[in-house]
């Protein structure tokens, strides 16, 4: 055949697995119908198992890398997971003829809440001067010229004017759930306390994922107790028909982990490509002798270095347990500047052991 022809062969089953993943997305909302009926849970570990199983197997028999198999299947099951769960969260979502108002709107993630909540019938309305006519939602510049009588209120400003936000809400004291979503809660506190100390129904919550998220399997979302079990049950109940994992954490509890889960990771990507910027060295001829764990490292500082200065920096300077980690961090490579100077290879097999046994753990 000629090289037209086969570029036109190639075409032809390319249209056809594409009229085959259709067609398994219309299998797949039949499923959820069905699971939605029967009140089965949205995800099946074993069935996902058994599906990439018999991908791996099918792809043996016909001569095909099983891994380029298992990784197809992978995508489509998630793709499968995400109508799914929308799927759910609008069959069962409790908003409908309630109205629910977002502060800082118009930012990334008060929009993935402007969404989410419309998603489950809210009638929503976004407050922020940035919100333009091309908005998918009625919004208003200024929050406090409103009424105030929403059913929830979603605070996703960023740091500084959310505890300025919070404390003027104290002072007009609306009668719905009141949700701040602050990656850090110790500039939020006294803020915080002022609503309790008011008598409004206040709920702290950090989604640990970014505003680009479309399925919350396997996602996080901590919810901070302020002593308010009825605002708290409420506050978890928005996410109860999706598949985030849910985790509850004290106040004080919250920053001095994030100093971790978030400080240190950003401050050892934003140290990576700071080295590599002041090393000289050209990111194309770097990529020319990678490696796969460079790669890695690089693919992850590429998220961070593309994402927002400003919040970064609020998460490093207003938590009060930010040194701690910064501080470990200094130590950490210090220590192997120390080894690595000094020769000292059991020192250096010791460390690297030490920490396939606390990431053993942690798996």
């Amino acid at each position: 055949m000629a090289l037209d022809d086969l570029r036109t062969a190639l075409t032809e089953v390319d249209d056809k697995l594409l009229e085959l993943i259709a067609r398994r997305q219309e299998l797949v909302e039949q499923i959820s119908a069905t699971k939605l009926a029967a009140g089965t849970p949205t995800r099946d570990y074993q069935r996902e198992k058994e599906v990439l199983s018999n991908a791996a197997r099918k792809a043996r028999s016909l001569g095909l890398p099983a891994g380029v198999a298992e990784d197809i299947l992978k995508l489509l099951i998630e793709t499968s997971l995400t109508r799914q769960e929308k799927a759910r969260v609008a069959a069962e979502g409790t908003g409908t003829g309630k109205r629910a108002l977002v502060i800082g709107g118009a930012g990334k993630m008060g929009g993935w809440f402007a969404e989410f909540l419309d998603s489950q019938g809210f009638e929503v309305t976004l407050a922020d001067p940035r919100a333009g006519e091309e908005s998918p939602f009625p919004a208003v510049e200024d929050w406090q010229q409103g009424s105030l009588d929403e059913d929830i209120i979603i605070v996703a400003a960023p740091l500084g004017i959310t505890a300025e936000i919070l404390s003027q809400l104290g002072q007009r004291k609306p009668p719905g759930l009141i949700i701040d979503v602050g990656s850090l809660k110790s500039p939020l506190r006294n803020a915080l306390l002022d609503l309790l100390a008011a008598g409004c129904r206040v709920a702290s919550i950090h989604p640990m994922f970014g505003p680009d998220t479309h399925l919350l399997s396997d996602r996080h979302i901590i919810f901070v107790d302020l002593g308010q079990p009825q605002a708290l049950a409420d506050a978890q109940s928005l996410f109860a028909s999706t598949m985030a994992e849910q985790f509850v954490m004290q106040l004080e509890e919250h920053d001095r982990l994030i100093a971790y889960v978030l400080g240190l990771s950003h401050a050892l990507n934003i140290a990576f490509f700071t080295a590599l910027a002041d090393s000289g060295e050209l990111v194309p001829r770097l990529a020319e002798m990678s490696s796969t764990t460079f790669d890695a490292q690089l693919e992850v500082a590429g998220l961070v270095a593309r994402d927002n200065p400003h919040l970064y920096f609020e998460i490093q300077t207003l938590n009060h347990y930010g040194t701690e980690a910064l501080d470990a961090l200094v130590a950490a490579s210090e220590t192997i500047r120390t080894l690595v100077r000094e020769g000292d290879e059991a020192g250096f097999v010791s460390l690297m052991r030490a920490g396939r046994e606390y990431l053993a753990q942690r798996t």
